[in-house]
């Protein structure tokens, strides 16, 4: 683009800079990775098993089992029927499920604000790359249209000397 051409294209200062840092980011390519402590990688294993079809399916059949054998056994019921020791077990694991499915979600809206962040940084660099080209379409377009109304005004002067003899030429036989 040329020196003329270049100060048809225009960018807030603001969007020039932000522009510019942006492209010095290179936001697709540095998408940092969460360092996991085994902590967080213990809560999202317990988060993804509790959360699985498979566990609610063994878990369902154990206590079906559990049930089934407190109530047809003859000899010893080491839980009778209010399932007191059931409800303790059930009890003490929603007690430590839930907190540790709550960190794994915690851990996960953090890395989606992560993502969305990074989005939002692509999307205003996309936008502003499509801003500045839209402005350069423009004025080369401008220019463009400058270069044929210049063809058209010398073509206008090289051929206006005949073309005014043919109207005077036309306009003459209709006056008789």
């Amino acid at each position: 683009m040329t020196n003329e051409q270049s100060h048809k294209v225009h960018l807030s200062p603001e969007d020039q800079e932000r522009l510019r840092e942006l492209r010095a980011q290179k936001p697709a390519r540095n998408l940092s990775k969460l360092a996991l402590t085994p902590g967080a990688m213990l809560a999202d294993r317990v988060a993804e098993t509790v959360g699985s079809w498979r566990f609610i399916i063994i878990q369902s059949v154990l206590l079906g089992i559990w049930i089934i054998l407190n109530m047809i056994a003859f000899i010893n019921h080491w839980d009778p029927y209010p399932f007191i020791l059931l409800n303790l077990v059930l009890s003490f694991q929603a007690a430590y499920a839930a907190p540790i499915i709550m960190m794994s979600q915690n851990r996960q809206s953090e890395i989606d604000r992560r993502h969305a962040e990074h989005d939002y940084r692509i999307n205003v660099k996309a936008e502003l790359e499509i801003e500045l080209l839209h402005n350069k379409i423009d004025a080369l377009r401008e220019q463009e249209i400058l270069q044929l109304l210049n063809i058209i005004q010398r073509l206008s002067a090289h051929l206006a000397p005949e073309l005014v003899a043919a109207i005077e030429a036309e306009a003459v036989p209709g006056k008789t």
